[in-house]
């Protein structure tokens, strides 16, 4: 089969596709009009569904940030479904403001590691830095991926604990 590739630019996140030639790009754009970029990747990569679980939290303007969070991981995911959000005190860190926190559990045909990185630049996109000062926008972690556990401490801490049964 002839396979060529599209590479679409979308809010400087590049995406490399293998489609058969008969489809054209009228077909392709068509079909962006109606799918989530993200969504279309999975589809075309055909992969192994990967449940994941993914918690949620922000220190600042933490309410619209969570929303604008939730919305792209709905987005980003299928078969999603979100826990109630909790207010928590900070851990370890400089600010005092509270967090929201909240878990997400979905599917997605990423590899681990491509979901960690889309995981970080939807961090970036919704305003997170990497300074000193305390101000947490929004944090996105992967808590599960399939069977495998990953931030082992989040697991012992209580909003964990509190909202997993949820999922």
């Amino acid at each position: 089969m002839n396979i060529f590739r599209i590479i679409i630019n979308l809010n400087r996140n590049f995406c490399i596709f293998r489609l058969p030639k008969i489809l054209t790009l009228e077909k392709v754009k068509k079909h962006l009009a109606f799918c989530s970029l993200m969504r279309i990747f999975a589809i075309i990569m055909r992969q192994k569904e990967h449940t994941v679980i993914i918690s949620l939290a922000s220190n600042e303007n933490q309410e619209a940030n969570m929303a604008t969070a939730r919305e792209q991981l709905t987005q980003l995911l299928t078969e999603v479904h979100f826990t109630s959000a909790i207010w928590t005190e900070p851990v370890n860190c400089s600010r005092k403001e509270p967090y929201l926190n909240q878990l997400c559990k979905g599917t997605t045909a990423f590899s681990e590691g491509l979901l960690c990185e889309v995981l970080k630049e939807t961090e970036k996109r919704l305003g997170r830095t990497r300074n000193e000062d305390g101000i947490v926008a929004i944090d996105l972690d992967l808590l599960q991926y399939d069977n495998q556990r990953h931030h082992l401490r989040d697991w012992e801490r209580n909003y964990v604990k509190n909202l997993i049964s949820e999922l």
